[in-house]
């Protein structure tokens, strides 16, 4: 691949802010290893960078790794055990197709800024804890990369905002890693909704797992293969404690797993799980959902532990203007069954779901099971002079089209904000108990000076946007 225009300006501080972090020099990759030829790549080829290597991360990588057009040259992350893990299985994928059967061309790395400073890398995928989302997006956005992002995009809407015009500016490719889009039973029951089948649209069931309680705040010594000062970066300090963070740096929760459920790093799974079913809401009642939004809702917390999330909630979000509600909902724990009046209801409703209801009948939609009342739903075909939505059946796949032809992928930025919004106003009103009313141009809360404080969030020292 081609590198766009790399500035002068986002070099000189890429370069100045690596230097602080650098551990070792990159291990350089002759042109003829990639098939280059100077510093232009063969159209075909991507070559890509992965940060953050816990289990999403590696999941990620190895989605990746799996591509023919692509060719990771580096990881990163602050666990030298699961960057080293992740260089190996890098290595020896690609020692298969070598007649020596040897390849060392994927370079490890401890400070994402010595990573994303590298010409040769045209992608990378972020996939850390939420509170470095941001910061290492719009490090990689100026330093000339496009990015596939895990989700949420950050700990706050500012966070959101800033990497929404980051992003314009810099023309960077971007995708959302709410991959259900790329799933044809999510097409399928959104395209049914956006062209009517429900008649009048007005209640939107959603539900999610919710987050986990309790957690060491015992401090312990910090294991020596974790550079736990740089796993902290913008979030406030604390001591280290076993269940804080781990020497796998995980994504999903279990008992001794909980970075995902602790407020300095990021809001729990009501944004973490619950903005996948909350896109594909947002995905098949596109225009119902862009006025006003009037919010309220109840959480329930931890009060003893290191986490801090709500581990279940109930809210509601009215739009008056369309006259159609979302009741979003937590399940009461990171792998209960849906609410117990809509497993009554939906067949199969388990752990995650969304549910469209229509004056004509409803359409629930999870991963691997579509069902719909009547059934007959879904055997209505759409027609091409109907609305037609994007069409993925590889979110990865997707992303990497994109990169090769500048078009703007399934889950762009757009859409990140969109449903990353709708996961902070949950969190917000669970929060405060009040209810809020939300003005979506002017991306503020009206007459509540207290909500829109929590719309941004402080960074630690020296980190900043």
């Amino acid at each position: 691949m081609k590198n766009r225009v790399f500035h002068r300006r986002a070099f000189l501080k890429c370069t100045a802010g690596a230097a602080l972090g650098a551990t070792s020099l990159p291990y350089v990759i002759t042109s003829s290893a990639l098939g280059k030829s100077g510093s232009v790549a063969p159209s075909s080829r991507v070559t890509v960078g992965c940060i953050g290597l816990g289990n999403q991360g590696s999941s990620l990588m190895r989605g990746f790794l799996g591509k023919p057009d692509v060719q990771i040259v580096a990881v990163c992350d602050v666990h030298s055990t699961k960057r080293q893990g992740a260089r190996e299985v890098i290595e020896r994928h690609y020692a298969q197709s070598r007649s020596s059967g040897d390849y060392r061309g994927c370079s490890p790395y401890n400070d994402f800024r010595d990573m994303v400073c590298r010409s040769d890398i045209d992608a990378v995928t972020v996939a850390p804890p939420d509170h470095w989302h941001v910061p290492i997006s719009l490090a990689a956005v100026r330093a000339g990369k496009d990015i596939y992002l895990e989700k949420p995009i950050g700990v706050s809407l500012g966070q959101a905002w800033a990497l929404r015009e980051a992003l314009g500016r810099y023309g960077t490719v971007f995708q959302f890693g709410t991959q259900q889009r790329s799933d044809a039973r999510f097409r399928q029951a959104c395209q049914l909704v956006r062209n009517g089948r429900l008649g009048r649209l007005h209640t939107i069931n959603v539900w999610s797992p919710s987050s986990n309680s309790g957690g060491s705040t015992t401090p312990t010594p910090v294991p020596p293969e974790l550079d736990y000062e740089m796993w902290l970066g913008p979030a406030p300090s604390a001591p280290y404690t076993k269940d804080r963070c781990s020497n796998v740096n995980p994504y999903f929760a279990s008992a001794s797993k909980i970075w995902p459920f602790i407020r300095d790093y990021c809001i729990g799974w009501i944004a973490g799980w619950g903005v996948h079913p909350l896109d594909i809401a947002l995905w098949g009642a596109d225009k119902e959902l862009r006025g006003i939004v009037e919010v309220e809702g109840k959480g329930v917390f931890p009060t003893a532990g290191a986490c801090d999330t709500a581990t279940n909630w109930n809210v509601a979000l009215n739009y008056p203007e369309s006259g159609v509600k979302i009741d979003f909902r937590g399940t009461g724990g990171s792998s209960g069954p849906a609410p117990a009046e809509w497993r009554r209801r939906y067949a199969k409703a388990g752990g995650h779901g969304t549910v469209f209801e229509g004056t004509e009948g409803w359409i629930h939609v999870r991963r691997e099971h579509i069902d719909a009342h009547p059934k007959s739903l879904l055997q209505s075909q759409v027609s091409s002079d109907e609305i037609q939505l994007y069409d993925s059946n590889d979110h990865i796949r997707n992303f990497l089209d994109c990169v090769k032809t500048r078009a703007r992928t399934i889950s762009d930025i757009d859409a990140a904000v969109r449903v990353d919004t709708v996961c902070h106003l949950s969190d917000i009103a669970t929060r405060l108990e009040l209810r809020l009313t939300w003005d979506p141009k002017r991306e503020r809360f009206a007459n509540n000076r207290t909500a829109n404080r929590l719309l941004v969030r402080a960074m630690r020292s020296p980190w900043h946007l």
